[in-house]
């Protein structure tokens, strides 16, 4: 995935965040039972790739700054097994995974229980996330009790438990060159996907049928999975946010919206556009289309270093709210509707959140001081405004020409030093761009 020397990297800078007198403990996704013997598609912990870049189950990660062996990094993974190997395929082992991932000490899985009481003592912090896999929680929490045993000897073991997220989370926000190359790619793979669902839709098509194209896409330019289950609604589908059944058929005058992104070496990208299904804007389509358009572009240009989280929804939401007051759905003073959130009624979610190894990344949005958070070069976001006027709940009169419309643009944006670099340029979103490509292939 990454050059062994960039993981070290990774964990150097986790070990001095934690410091000396601590241990931290990070376990690997588990694998998810589909029915019966059959399982989900496997997808590793996002926590455990940062770290480590190991892509099997079952794996637990424990670090130990200040341990005077030298055990600083300490591994727990399945061990070899033949059977198991011949029907689910090749397993790293201990001994193998010691030289690969560059681990101080690899243990069987099998020993967790015996080896975590002797890792914790030591330490006098515990950095673990709680509440996340709940039977590792009790695996913790008995070897958690166990070391306790050793303070009768004058040994130090963990008398707080910290969350881990504190720490990793925030590393994990701001990415490095390395990971924005495979971001670039994520996001290119992404726009592309979108660019032909647009020339091959047309009237009479399935939901679905977008769909399946979109997987297509993104699986035959070696991306692993999709980065989130895709969103395809046609007319009033569009105006649930997460629609996705995907099952209707496109209409002839309606809009679609299609919101899908790639995982490309297990980072996201995250797009959504919205276009008409036959390849013409309506007058009334294309005037709800550009105050989501010019409300995009708006708070894209707020992305810049020093400005605030919030401040690109804030921008958002000024420019959709005058736009609502000039379709004539809402009016009053923009600033007083803002202030009353009457915009809310059309406008419910937020503009944007951190993308990476998950689509909704980690990294929190508020400063110490509660303030939103300040936006820094590395930083990805993504910046999505809409309108939903959902068929059934949109009661206004004012929105009745606009019911059954929903309209979200979004693109993925890197903060700069000097600004913003729009990952996801390579999707069609002006009017004219869309118009030019709807319709113009056949579906293969």
């Amino acid at each position: 995935m990454f050059d062994p020397a960039i993981l070290k990297r990774r964990r150097e800078n986790l070990m001095e965040a934690m410091g000396e007198g601590s241990v931290g403990i990070w376990v690997g996704a588990p694998e998810l039972i589909r029915s019966r013997d059959s399982n989900f598609r496997y997808r590793p912990s996002s926590d455990v790739l940062y770290l480590t870049g190991f892509e099997e189950p079952g794996s637990v990660v424990v670090f130990r700054p200040g341990d005077e062996d030298g055990h600083r990094f300490t591994l727990f993974v399945r061990p070899r097994n033949e059977e198991r190997e011949i029907w689910e395929g090749r397993r790293l082992g201990p001994e193998r995974a010691k030289e690969a991932l560059g681990a101080d000490q690899v243990f069987p899985i099998e020993e967790l229980e015996e080896q975590l009481p002797k890792l914790m003592v030591g330490a006098d912090r515990l950095y673990y996330q709680l509440n996340r896999y709940p039977d590792m929680d009790a695996k913790v929490l008995q070897g958690l009790q166990a070391s306790h045993r050793q303070r009768r000897f004058g040994k130090d073991t963990p008398a707080t438990i910290i969350e881990s997220a504190s720490l990793l989370d925030e590393l994990r926000l701001f990415k490095s060159p390395e990971e924005l190359e495979v971001m670039r790619k994520a996001a290119s793979l992404t726009a592309q996907a979108h660019r032909r669902a647009m020339a091959v839709a047309r009237p009479g098509m399935k939901e679905y049928q977008l769909e399946a194209l979109i997987a297509y896409q993104f699986r035959v330019n070696g991306c692993t999975e999709v980065a989130y289950q895709s969103i395809v609604g046609g007319g009033g589908n569009a105006a649930v946010l997460h629609y996705i059944e995907n099952q209707d058929t496109l209409r002839d005058g309606d809009l679609v919206l299609i919101d899908a992104g790639a995982e490309y070496q297990y980072y996201a990208g995250d797009i959504t556009r919205t276009f008409p299904v036959n390849g013409k804007f309506s007058p009334q389509q294309r005037d709800v289309y550009q105050v989501v358009l010019e409300a995009e572009l708006a708070a894209i240009e707020v992305c810049k270093p020093g400005n605030r989280f919030n401040d690109v929804h804030d921008k958002a939401v000024r420019v959709l709210t005058e736009g609502l007051v000039s379709l004539g759905v809402l009016k009053g003073s923009v600033d007083e509707l803002i202030e009353g959130e009457a915009f809310k009624s059309y406008y419910m979610h937020k503009t944007g959140h951190w993308l990476g190894l998950d689509v909704h990344d980690v990294g929190r949005y508020f400063e110490d001081d509660k303030s939103s958070r300040t936006l820094k070069p590395g930083m990805v976001l993504t910046v999505e405004p809409g309108l939903y006027f959902h068929p059934e709940f949109s009661k206004d009169d004012a929105a009745k020409p606009f019911v059954g419309t929903g309209i979200r643009v979004e693109d993925d944006i890197l903060i700069t030093e000097s600004g913003y670099e729009n990952l996801t340029h390579e999707a069609p979103k002006t009017v004219e761009d869309i118009e030019a490509v709807v319709g113009t292939e056949e579906l293969p």
